[in-house]
């Protein structure tokens, strides 16, 4: 198949400092990452995300950096990096990573010449406005803290703005400088050997010229409000081109916090921007079957006719893990055979695999600005009271869930999630129709989601019960259908299918010859 890697691609997310730790100072580092990828390559994953680990204050762990160009010593240094990447690319594993181009550190030596002074090489890096040190130049306000966006500075008599903490002051993208150190910093990667990267609050980089108040009844999704859509897909277009000057299908997959798919699908560009987007608005979707029809319909509506390739996420370092969201093991697993088998490229979090819950976090122990905490508690790796890290108390608390569900317990159980997400993963190699194949709805009862992935002679079909209750549901083809993967009991995998969905049961379902 001529397709790009990151076309048929499953994309396991690393939130590295909680993923494995091997120096046993609480904290994951990229060596504990590369002791672990055995684990990922028995898993069946093609490609892995690192979550920031370049030179950092951490204020906001590491999304605040202060070199683009290194690894903080609390993860390693470069040289545990390049062994990360080939030890990976020995094992079939493409490596992507995290990369912050709205905003950097107060700390990063840009930010430290910029405001000094308002005539320094630096001074228009970032967003500077005039003003009065008692009212800031607009009403917008920032994340985490919901006070002023804006922070004055004496030395220049100015306010810069950050739509994050005061201590990740926002890069200015329309000044060349900045355009051309930034995409130094890509190529500083790309040489390493990285195929990708994930890039954070991309459709924010490029402000609104007239920096007008946000009306009282904004929407805070609404991109016009603050940002220039059209210049900031200009910048999404230049930094495509970096990537694309470099050989191996180098894959770009933006954080575009939007919620309307139609207003994320403009960033792909006429397919010379980002080669995929984050869509949203299903990792914030109940368990119900008419609502993540819905959802599937957006996309299908947006991207698919636009010739545009979705992604589907169920958990991520910034949300609640869907295992505590859904609340059951069950819903858990029919979700892992859902975003499996979608069409797009799925992007599967760190413990997923696990079935993990958050972590329960009490007020003492709270790290995060912005009240993260739980979904990046520590992986648990081992049954013993220190689950593989070298000791028990890391820098945040276990999942509530850990004593049951560590990566050593459920691989010595056949019928574990675990085993589970191992399954599917190879049903989807397998599968040119779970990959790359094209995506029909299905006639089915209240509560079931069904639908039809085929490419070529290559046919699939999915069933998802999203009720507490089963659930008859009928199937044409002459040949019938066998159930390839269940969520439910494995007894029923290799069997022809009997017309009946279990309660909060994920079937695949593979067409007999004849049908």
């Amino acid at each position: 198949m001529s397709e790009p890697w990151w076309k048929s691609a499953v994309v396991y997310q690393i939130y590295p400092r909680s993923f494995s730790d091997s120096n046993g100072d609480g904290v994951g580092d990229l060596e504990g990452v590369r002791q672990r990828l055995d684990h990922l390559e028995w898993l069946g994953v093609d490609a892995i995300w690192l979550s920031p680990f370049f030179t950092s204050p951490m204020r906001d762990f590491g999304y605040d950096v202060a070199d683009y160009c290194d690894v903080d010593p609390l993860f390693g240094a470069l040289a545990d990096f390049d062994r990360l990447v080939a030890d990976a690319h020995e094992r079939g594993i493409k490596v992507m990573i995290d990369w912050v181009p709205n905003h950097s550190s107060d700390l990063h030596p840009w930010f430290v010449e910029s405001k000094a002074s308002r005539d320094n090489p630096r001074a228009d890096w970032y967003v500077w406005r005039d003003g009065t040190p008692d009212e800031p130049p607009n009403n917008w306000r920032c994340a985490f803290t919901n006070g002023p966006a804006w922070d004055w500075v004496e030395e220049r008599q100015q306010w810069y703005l950050h739509l994050f903490l005061p201590e990740q002051p926002d890069l200015n993208w329309r000044n060349p400088e900045v355009v051309e150190a930034m995409h130094a910093t890509l190529r500083f990667w790309l040489d390493r050997g990285v195929d990708g990267f994930r890039i954070d609050v991309v459709h924010a980089l490029v402000k609104r010229a007239d920096f007008a108040d946000e009306p009282p009844d904004r929407h805070h999704f609404e991109p016009e409000v603050r940002y220039d859509v059209e210049a900031t897909i200009d910048v999404v277009r230049g930094i495509r081109r970096v990537v694309d000057a470099y050989a191996g299908d180098r894959a770009i997959v933006g954080e575009v916090y939007i919620l309307s798919t139609a207003r994320v699908a403009e960033f792909y560009g006429a397919g010379d921007a980002l080669h995929m987007s984050f869509n949203f608005p299903p990792l914030h979707a109940p368990w119900d079957a008419a609502v993540w029809r819905r959802r599937i319909d957006r996309v299908v509506e947006e991207l698919h006719s636009r010739d545009a390739w979705p992604t589907w996420v169920l958990s991520n370092h910034d949300n609640a893990r869907h295992r505590t969201r859904y609340g059951s093991d069950e819903r858990a697993r029919a979700a892992a055979v859902l975003l499996l088998t979608l069409r797009g490229t799925p992007f599967v979090y760190a413990g997923e695999e696990l079935g993990l819950e958050d972590g329960v976090v009490p007020p003492e122990r709270v790290v995060d600005p912005g009240g993260r905490d739980g979904c990046r508690a520590p992986i648990p790796w081992t049954a013993a009271a220190d689950h593989g890290w070298g000791r028990e108390d890391n820098w945040l608390p276990w999942p509530a869930n850990a004593t049951t569900h560590d990566a050593e317990t459920l691989r010595a159980d056949g019928s574990s999630i675990l085993h589970l997400y191992r399954r599917t993963l190879a049903a989807r190699g397998s599968s040119a129709a779970l990959r790359v194949g094209s995506w029909e709805p299905l006639p089915s009862p209240d509560g079931v989601l069904a639908y039809r992935r085929r490419h070529g002679d290559d046919v699939r079909t999915v069933l998802v019960n999203f009720t507490g209750a089963p659930v008859e549901m009928a199937l044409t083809g002459a040949g019938g259908w066998n159930v390839e993967i269940t969520s439910g009991a494995r007894d029923r995998e290799g069997k022809p299918f009997d017309g009946q969905l279990l309660a909060d049961e994920a079937l695949v379902l593979r067409e007999q010859p004849g049908g």
